[in-house]
């Protein structure tokens, strides 16, 4: 089973990042985090992968005051997702005419969707952002929905004075990703598996979701 849940994490990670790759090259705004991604990567210069990697590792400073620690998952998170992201700019071109914009824009949801279910499904440790929501929500126990949203605010809010893509594409994952995830989690996650994160206590999906996850669902 451990073979399979590390499998399943890893497809996921490099399916995220692609999907994030397929954001930027619509062209027609992202998620709130990598709008600011993106901003940073407008500012140093470093490509869009090496600065994924940076605040991914710079976000998990902050779990130091929440006390939790990383999974495995959650490492591999920090690195991968920026390794395929880069690899995805690499090979996927920008589209200049607006159908193309539109359906690279919301194949990049759908894969996000299917990439958060697979990895959040295997159980081995949330992402470095995720943490942060869910930890916050267990140390001050404020719904993770209200943490969710007001981190995003803030990271929104600065990608954008940074010139990171605000658009039509920042509204529909706002509005999409919430449900997606909810509607796949139960097919991607592994039955019997135990979360490897110290915060277990609250669903991983709920980090994603912006709401905890029904009690029917698996992660629950």
């Amino acid at each position: 089973m451990l073979t399979r849940r590390f499998l399943q994490l890893l497809i996921g990670l490099a399916m995220y990042g692609v999907s994030l790759s397929m954001f930027i090259r619509a062209g027609l705004g992202t998620a709130p985090w990598d709008v600011l991604h993106q901003g940073l990567t407008a500012r140093t210069g470093l490509s869009l992968g090496t600065v994924v990697i940076i605040v991914s590792f710079l976000v998990l400073l902050l779990w130091i005051p929440l006390r939790q620690w990383p999974g495995v998952g959650t490492l591999c998170n920090a690195v991968l997702v920026g390794v395929f992201a880069d690899l995805g700019l690499a090979v996927i071109p920008a589209f200049s005419h607006l159908g193309g914009q539109i359906g690279l824009l919301v194949g990049a949801v759908l894969l996000n969707g299917v990439a958060s279910a697979c990895y959040i499904g295997a159980r081995l440790g949330p992402g470095a952002r995720d943490g942060l929501m869910t930890g916050l929500a267990r140390r001050t126990g404020w719904p993770v929905r209200v943490c969710r949203t007001g981190i995003e605010v803030v990271v929104l809010g600065a990608g954008w004075l940074l010139g990171g893509s605000v658009g039509a594409g920042t509204v529909l994952y706002a509005l999409a990703i919430g449900p997606l995830v909810q509607l796949m989690l139960p097919w991607f996650t592994v039955p019997g598996a135990r979360p490897a994160a110290a915060n277990a206590d609250v669903p991983e999906a709920a980090a994603v979701t912006g709401a905890a996850a029904p009690a029917s669902s698996p992660a629950a």
